[in-house]
This record gives structure tokens, C-alpha cells and sequence, in this order.
């Protein structure tokens, strides 16, 4: 779902209304820092008020004395910056997904958008890159930010109707082995109907958002994150049948820890949040309550973001050999020497070669002349 961020930039603010942008930094890594420190000069200068955790603010040498630099209080994990949040327009996060996914814990449970800077590796849920933060600073001056929902996932454990720890997750849960040694013995029911019994190193659930994260490495589909759906993802599983399936957003999954070789298990929650399971004990996952809000600067398809970020040969492998091939085949005929070409010297007279041939050889000469370049830059 995307919704219009608000179009009034500072000049048509009201009267006395401090504007506030929280900021969140990856402070573990000189690019991180630099990036921070002129995002926060240009928002102070267009008399935006930039709220940082005092950790941050001491790593990036300000001082909460620093003009426009207001400390932010330390989150809960789960329930967020709660009363805290009041007055914050956005958080922007600079980091990888992982600094991300912490900037989401503050602000998922209060509905603020999360404008994420990428400076990790892949960086699915970052909207920009480093190198674009005058961009940035212009665009949250003057809200022309277009606000993309994501759905999430809520979690409970229960042990028998007593409720034993609650969390959410923006990308997946995970039930995952707590000895490597031995595998885990698990029941999945979906919508109150037993599914599967499964002998796994574990079960995750995820929301489309989380599907290019742990999913996707353990076999899962890509779903757009129009898609409304949650997916179920069995990890390593001793069964005949263990497909990763995708579910209606109104499902419920319940997964129970079963007597086996394993006594319990680790729950994750996106990888930052965790408990204990126990044998008899079931993990319930069904669609949040909130939804994750994305401040994104522009309208790119989901498509073209997919293609970015895992760096897809979109012409294919066939497509890339063409290439490499009519590539060489310019370069020789830019040297003079058109592969295939006839013999003046030998006009009038049968070379005793098919068209075919030819060709074949002015395939060889090309990979010949590619194989050699690409020695040449790897030495």
C-alpha cells in the first residue's frame, strides 16, 4: 500500500511547530558517520530538530549541547519509543538491514515512517544509498516522500492457555535448533487443521518483506510486497513433503514442539529478539497488528529494486554470451580483421566452406579474443 506523505514543506508549517526527525546511526563504520554527520547539518539548517540516541551523538563527536541535536531515549525492543514518539515525523537509520531492523523495533509499534540509508551489503529495506544524502535532506524538507506499508508478523508461545513471551517480526520467526547434534521434532497446523509433522532443523514464518532474507536462502519463492500473504518455510526437513508454502494473511500457524531427540529449541524473532522452547510448548504466528511504514523517494517497481539488488543478468546466460561474442566480433573489425571474411587473394577460387563454418570460426576467433581479455584483467 503506498500513501502520500504530507506535501507542506517547512515554509508552510505552522507557527512554532518544531519539526523532528529521529536519526540513527550505524556508528561502527566511517561511511556511516560521515553520512550522518551531513544528513544532520542539513536538516539543522532547514530548522529541523534531529533526535539521536546519546550513544550516537558521543560517537559522532556533536555534544547534546550541539545546535539542533536532542537526545532520543533508548527503545524497548517490543513496545517501541512509546510515549517518546510523540512530535517524530520520520526515523531515518543508516546502516545495513540489520540497523534497520532495529530503527523498525522503535517506530513500527507508532506508526512512523523509516527512511533507511544503505550501507550494508544487499540492503532490501534501504530506500538510499550514501552517496544520495543531499537528496535525502532536500526530500524530508520538503515531504516529498511517498510512504510504502508492509505487513508484519505477530508471535505468542504458549504452554498449555498460560501465554509464555510475545514479540513481532517485520521479516520471518525462526524455530531453529539449539544443538546442533539433534533435530527437532515438530507439528505445523494451519488455521486449526494439522499440516505436517516434521523431523527439521527448524521452521520459520515470514511476511513478503522477509522473503529475499533467511527464506530465500532456505529455498523460498520471492513475494512482492503487494502481496498480502504470509509464507511457511520448513529448514532442512526429513519428509517426503517439506514445500515452502504461501498462506492467506488470515491464517493462523501453530507449530508445537513434539517429545524428540531435541529437549528445546531457540525462538528468533528477525534475528534480534529470542526465547527459549521448550517440548510441548507451541509458537503461534499470525498477521501483526502494525504495519512497517517505508518512506520511499521514488515510485521504482519492486521488480527493478529485485534486479539491483542481486545484481540480475537480465539478458540471461545465453543473452550475456551474444553480447561477449558481437563485442569481440566489433573489436576485431575495428583492428581490421573481420572473422569470416574472404580472401582478396583468393577471389574466383572455392574455399570448400559452408557459410556454417565461417561463422564457426569467427566464434572461435571471438572467444579467443575474449578469453585473452579477461585473462588480461584478471592478471
Amino acid at each position: 500500500m503506498i500513501a502520500e506523505a504530507d506535501q507542506t514543506g517547512t515554509a508552510g508549517a505552522m507557527p512554532g511547530v518544531v519539526r523532528r526527525v529521529a536519526v540513527l546511526t550505524h556508528t561502527g563504520r566511517d561511511e556511516a558517520i560521515k553520512a550522518s554527520s551531513r544528513l544532520i547539518s542539513g536538516l539543522s539548517a532547514a530548522g529541523i530538530v534531529c533526535l539521536l540516541p546519546a550513544a550516537d551523538i558521543t560517537n559522532l563527536g556533536l555534544g547534546t549541547s550541539h545546535p539542533g541535536v536532542e537526545v532520543l531515549p533508548e527503545a524497548d525492543p517490543v513496545v517501541g519509543l512509546g510515549g517518546t514518539a510523540a512530535g517524530i515525523e520520520l526515523i531515518v537509520v543508516l546502516g545495513g538491514d540489520g540497523t534497520i531492523l532495529r530503527g523498525a523495533e522503535w517506530v513500527v509499534a507508532a506508526d512512523i515512517p523509516l527512511l533507511g540509508v544503505n550501507l550494508g551489503h544487499v540492503g532490501f529495506l534501504a530506500e538510499a544509498e550514501s552517496s544520495e544524502i543531499d537528496l535525502i535532506v532536500e526530500t524530508v524538507v520538503n515531504r516529498g516522500y511517498r510512504v510504502e506499508e508492509r505487513s508484519t508478523i505477530d508471535v505468542r508461545i504458549l504452554d498449555g492457555d498460560h501465554l509464555m513471551w510475545s514479540s513481532f517480526a517485520i521479516n520471518e520467526v525462526t524455530i531453529e535448533k539449539a544443538a546442533r547434534e539433534r533435530m527437532l521434532e515438530l507439528m505445523v497446523e494451519i488455521d486449526g487443521r494439522p499440516l505436517s509433522r516434521w523431523s527439521c532443523d527448524g521452521v520459520l514464518v515470514s511476511t513478503p518483506t522477509g522473503s529475499t532474507a533467511y527464506a530465500f536462502s532456505a529455498g523460498g519463492p520471492v513475494i512482492w510486497p503487494g502481496v498480502d500473504a504470509m509464507l511457511v518455510v520448513p529448514l532442512s526437513a526429513h519428509a517426503l513433503f517439506a514445500r515452502p508454502m504461501v498462506l492467506s494473511p488470515r491464517s493462523t500457524v501453530l507449530i508445537e514442539m513434539l517429545d524428540g531427540m531435541a529437549p528445546e529449541a531457540v525462538v528468533w524473532c528477525d534475528g534480534r529478539r529470542s526465547t527459549i522452547l521448550r517440548r510441548g510448548m507451541r509458537v503461534e504466528v499470525v498477521q501483526g497488528r502494525h504495519r512497517l511504514r517505508l518512506a520511499r523517494l521514488s515510485e521504482a517497481p519492486f521488480t527493478d529494486r529485485l534486479v539491483h539488488k542481486f545484481g540480475l543478468r537480465v539478458e540471461g546466460w545465453r543473452g550475456a554470451a551474444q553480447l561477449r561474442h558481437q563485442a569481440a566480433r566489433d573489436a576485431l573489425a575495428a583492428a581490421g580483421t573481420v572473422p569470416g571474411s574472404p580472401d582478396p587473394s583468393r577471389a574466383g577460387r572455392g574455399t570448400g566452406r559452408s557459410d556454417d563454418q565461417a561463422d564457426d570460426q569467427a566464434d572461435d576467433q571471438a572467444d579467443g579474443l575474449a578469453d585473452r581479455r579477461a585473462d588480461g584483467q584478471d592478471q
